[in-house]
């Protein structure tokens, strides 16, 4: 009897082999609570051995932004376009969300390569991992909404039903930066140089992306084609920046969106959550292996 006849008729199967795409959801499901505790226990051990601690989630972007208010609204001019008294809260709310994609795409690419001892050694599905490290990002940011608000309460904007748009906002950016995570995780785990050269690209990406600035405010009077200024607010970045904008703060009204923008908004998080998800589960089983 043949060696692969032998292994059917007894119900064996190839070590470490890709399971189905259904059967990896629920292997997934079932470790949910694994998910879950891996991403506060790395949240919490990342700063401490800084003396603040976790007030670093807070204090990391809102220096970020005092260093951009300073060289783009004061010196370059970037507040074109917005109103004095908006820009601070428009500022700070860029840094924030784009914070939370950068950090997710960053602890993707080492999500593997950077715990390779815990993928040779137990046997689980390897996307727990990115997840888990885009859940922890998450959790960094609800921690960082709360001086967010309080921002927003010392300019003048004050609680209204809009504020509720930043939880359905939100959840799709955690789908579309998951996504993200999922395939950089993959890319990474082949290429651990990626790390290094991801900085570069993001930082390229969040200055088209109008972190400092507002896109069409910028481009009106410039020689720019139509679809060049299309194509920078329909990104993915500008897109969940201007909603929870929209919804936190009260004088960025829906001029500033581009249209059918809820649609991109669902459609980014569709496309990256889905493409991601199936890009790395294509190569489980390399996981880990040389």
């Amino acid at each position: 009897m043949a060696g692969g006849d032998a292994a059917a008729q007894y119900g064996l199967t190839v070590s470490g082999a890709r399971p189905s795409l259904g059967e990896y959801v629920r292997q997934l499901w079932g470790r949910r609570h694994f998910i879950v505790a891996f991403s506060r226990a790395k949240l919490t051990a990342q700063y401490s051995q800084a003396k603040l601690g976790q007030l670093w989630q807070v204090a990391t972007p809102l220096l970020n932004a005092a260093v951009y208010f300073f060289i783009f609204g004061l010196l370059l001019g970037a507040r074109r376009g917005i109103p004095s008294d908006v820009y601070v809260p428009f500022l700070v709310t860029g840094v924030f969300v784009f914070t939370f994609t950068q950090s997710s795409v960053l602890a993707g690419v080492r999500a593997i390569s950077g715990n390779l001892g815990l993928v040779r050694a137990l046997h689980f599905p390897r996307a727990s991992l990115p997840i888990s490290f885009a859940l922890q990002q998450l959790q960094q940011l609800l921690f960082s909404m709360i001086v967010l608000v309080v921002i927003m309460l010392a300019f003048g904007n004050l609680p209204a039903l809009s504020w509720l748009l930043v939880v359905p906002a939100l959840a799709l950016q955690f789908v579309f930066n998951t996504g993200l995570a999922l395939v950089f995780a993959r890319m990474g785990s082949k290429t651990p140089d990626l790390a290094q050269l991801m900085p570069f690209v993001l930082r390229t990406w969040m200055y088209a992306s109008g972190v400092m600035f507002s896109i069409p405010a910028m481009l009106q009077d410039k020689d720019v084609p139509l679809w060049v200024s299309d194509l920078l607010q329909w990104n993915p970045a500008a897109v969940y920046m201007d909603l929870v904008r929209f919804a936190l703060i009260d004088d960025y009204g829906s001029s500033y969106l581009p249209p059918h923008v809820w649609a991109f908004a669902l459609g980014w998080a569709l496309l990256a959550g889905a493409a991601g998800f199936v890009y790395f589960w294509k190569s489980e089983e390399r996981y880990g292996r040389g």
